[in-house]
């Protein structure tokens, strides 16, 4: 009896995922800079633009319409007032510039990311990378301060501050938080208990470099973020991990000695805005006037993008101080200028107007709109809430609320970009895209 020979057709081999372009982006902020570099393009950057790149050749080769009309509009929104903002600044050169990086973080990148994520599993790996940089940074803040060697900070070198140096003392504070605010929504989603629980040590493990980075604004969004995710979560299981979380803090906050004594000081001067404030707040109420004042010379249009350096002299009050002094982590003492106004919302009324600062803002209330009308929405029709929702909307809100005491700048904006990214995925994307990927 003759055998008969099936043939098997050759296995196709697997495809990397698309969303690994972005993950390099998260990976590149690893990277230590050099001692006491400044300015120039971050090798995350560099990388950000080749994912915007990639995602047009993609959507080229697939011959598919690359955006809904909503998420073309809701992303698009911002170009409007930053056209009219770039035609009224200085000089062409500052006006190209600063058109640049508006549209590279909140148009550009994020249009990239929410194309190239394919799924609620490309958005987990996603959100695990960049807890894993927050774990890495953190651990290289945590160092810093036990050895002495981070940033100064009230005459002591002690300041976490990560690999991202003194010139940028929000970057490891900013990656931290995010990472935080990435496992908390991780632990809250309907995913494996052993999952949920590896990502709420993380959270608590992350509250160490988070303290020991000396940054209100970034302690203020954090815990506004994670009591917002836990009240999407449900008021029982809010108050429950809030009880865990205190506990866990004074546990963790309490074996340090002179740090116990700097962080009392550093939160109780969250409050002393009009007693008794210390020089950075005295700065940054004197920046804000002066943007303040910028608007009221300019309300609809601004003095134009790069603006804000030029006209600040004269509209800020003498109480503001000719620099802050960074010295430490690996670079030497240097005094640099006080640029902006450290609020994201002041800056671009100063230098877009009205007309810019409703265009952009706009886009942001759009995105979160949509986004907790979606979540609502899950949880009405499935009875849980996916983890991708609360890491989504969670990443919104807090930069929306750091945005309160921050602006951007500095290699950490890309990961900006790459939040507004995952925001607009879940508020703009398909259910169909919600559904696959469990």
């Amino acid at each position: 009896m003759a055998h008969v020979l099936t043939v098997r057709p050759t296995a196709r081999p697997r495809r990397l995922p698309p969303v690994l372009a972005v993950v390099a982006v998260v990976a590149l902020l690893a990277l230590p800079l050099a001692p006491g570099g400044g300015g120039g393009a971050h090798p995350a950057d560099v990388v950000s633009a080749l994912v915007v790149l990639y995602s047009a050749l993609r959507l080229l080769r697939d011959r598919r319409r690359p955006l809904s009309r909503t998420a073309a509009v809701v992303l698009g929104l911002p170009v409007l007032g930053l056209a009219v903002a770039a035609v009224g600044a200085a000089s062409p050169g500052a006006g190209l510039a600063g058109l640049g990086r508006y549209l590279q973080v909140f148009v550009l990148v994020p249009a990239a990311v929410l194309l190239l994520l394919r799924d609620r599993g490309d958005v987990r790996l996603l959100t695990w990378s960049m807890v894993g940089l927050a774990l890495w940074q953190g651990a290289v803040g945590v160092h810093q301060y036990v050895t002495a060697t981070g940033a100064s900070y009230q005459g002591e070198r002690i300041r976490a501050v990560g690999t991202f140096g003194p010139q940028d003392v929000m970057g490891m504070a900013t990656v931290v938080s995010l990472g935080l605010v990435c496992a908390v929504g991780l632990a809250l989603g309907r995913t494996p208990a052993r999952q949920r629980l590896f990502a709420a040590g993380c959270a608590l493990v992350l509250l160490l470099p988070l303290a020991l980075s000396f940054s209100r604004g970034a302690w203020i969004a954090t815990a506004v973020t994670c009591a917002v995710q836990l009240l999407l979560a449900g008021v029982r299981r809010a108050l429950a991990v809030g009880a865990v979380v205190v506990a866990a803090a004074v546990v963790l906050v309490g074996g340090f000695g002179v740090g116990t004594a700097m962080l009392q000081e550093r939160v109780g001067s969250i409050t002393e805005v009009t007693d008794a404030p210390d020089q950075s707040v005295t700065d940054r109420y004197t920046m804000w006037a002066a943007a303040a004042g910028m608007w009221r010379e300019r309300p609809l249009t601004g003095v134009g993008l790069k603006g804000f350096p030029e006209h600040r002299d004269a509209h800020a009050s003498l109480a503001l101080s000719s620099g802050s002094e960074t010295d430490g982590a690996g670079a030497g003492y240097r005094r640099q200028p006080l640029l902006s106004p450290h609020n994201m919302y002041l800056l671009v009324l100063a230098e877009q107007g009205l007309i810019g600062l409703l265009c952009l803002a706009g886009s942001w209330l759009g995105l979160l709109v949509l986004g907790l009308r979606r979540l609502i929405a899950e949880r009405r029709d499935r009875g849980a809430v996916p983890d991708c929702a609360f890491v989504a909307c969670g990443l919104l809100v807090w930069q929306l609320t750091d945005f309160a005491y921050a602006d951007i700048g500095g290699p950490s904006t890309v990961l900006t970009a790459v939040c507004f990214g995952l925001a607009a995925w879940w508020a703009l994307g398909s259910r169909e895209q919600g559904v696959t990927g469990r």
